[in-house]
């Protein structure tokens, strides 16, 4: 039992410290998605452009396209905290599904 007038310590929750690193990696990551996605928009013009001169799409092209999306989900998972695996060139680069 506690005496009138003392006080009572309560735990002080502990707090992890900020993470810096993956803040500025999200940003450097933030700036390839960017380039990634309009990357992946030109290459989606061009085949179309493909198809409407051959009839069929390119398939290495749209192999490669499919890898440049998946590797794109990899860095938005990152940087919204989906993920906390590094994306690629911290690791592989995404294979075809």
């Amino acid at each position: 039992m506690s005496e009138p007038g003392a006080t009572q310590s309560y735990p002080v929750p502990v707090r992890p410290p900020f993470p810096f690193e993956r803040l500025l990696l999200a940003v450097g990551f933030a700036i390839v998605a960017w380039f990634v996605f309009w990357t992946a928009i030109i290459l989606g013009a061009a085949q179309f452009a493909i198809f409407a001169v051959n009839g069929k799409v390119n398939d290495e092209l749209k192999d490669f396209t499919l890898r440049l999306v998946q590797y794109l989900w990899e860095l938005l998972a990152f940087i919204v905290f989906v993920k906390d695996g590094r994306p690629f060139p911290f690791a592989p680069f995404p294979k075809r599904a």
